[in-house]
């Protein structure tokens, strides 16, 4: 019923850094090019059940929606809620670790991201409602591109400052490892290092203790 993002992040940093890679991917493949762009607010909350999420958010879900919602509920261990305002439309987004790494920032991950009729006011407090609390909000511009077949995205984060994400999306758990290596290959030819999983948790929470400092601003730490 779901299928499972396979996304390994690195961090820029730098305007400079990120035109770097623009063009490493053109090099790499001559169709590359800028897919869409846009801006986003990311709000992550904690503490609350999905199996209430998902009772409070059905009557603006279609029935497949509430289906796949309601399988998570029951299945995932260990999952990350998140709401998202994308240039205006507002989406749910549920994210549940496949692997050993984490649901907020992990490689291998269900997700589920639905489209809701309300504002982000609203569904947040919709989220809250069913138990949740907010962890932090994040602001973002990203743009999307498709190099070899693979997703990437340049963020340009509150906090974080420039990130890229490649991502590819596989049908079954037996997919993720290869897919993994692909990506990987990928980030070697354009020269680009994978972000830590240790080192990217050390920064998510870092944001998560100060993001009032970062949200909707240019302003950006380095945490090693």
């Amino acid at each position: 019923m779901h299928s499972i993002e396979v996304e390994i992040k690195s961090l820029l940093g730098s305007s400079e850094r990120a035109n770097e890679v623009r063009a490493a991917m053109r090099a790499a493949d001559s169709s590359v090019k800028l897919r869409s762009r846009n801006k986003q607010l990311n709000h992550y909350f904690k503490s609350g059940t999905l199996a209430k999420l998902s009772e409070a958010a059905a009557p603006f879900l279609s029935k497949d929606a509430q289906t796949r919602l309601n399988d998570l509920a029951e299945h995932a261990k260990e999952f990350s809620v998140r709401t998202r305002d994308k240039d205006g439309t507002v989406l749910l987004v549920v994210k549940a670790s496949v692997d050993d790494t984490t649901s907020a920032n992990g490689i291998s991950r269900q997700e589920f991201e639905e489209k809701v009729p309300l504002t982000l006011n609203e569904l947040d407090k919709l989220v809250i409602s069913s138990g949740f609390e907010y962890e932090a909000k994040w602001s973002r511009e990203r743009e999307e591109y498709v190099c070899k077949g693979t997703n990437v995205t340049l963020d340009k984060n509150a906090g974080y400052g420039w990130l890229a994400e490649f991502e590819r999306v596989v049908d079954t758990g037996t997919e993720t490892k290869q897919v993994e290596g692909e990506i990987r290959n990928l980030m070697q030819e354009l020269h680009v290092d994978e972000l830590k999983q240790d080192r990217l948790a050390r920064m998510f929470a870092y944001y998560n203790q100060h993001w009032p400092e970062y949200y909707g601003t240019e302003k950006i730490f380095v945490i090693e």
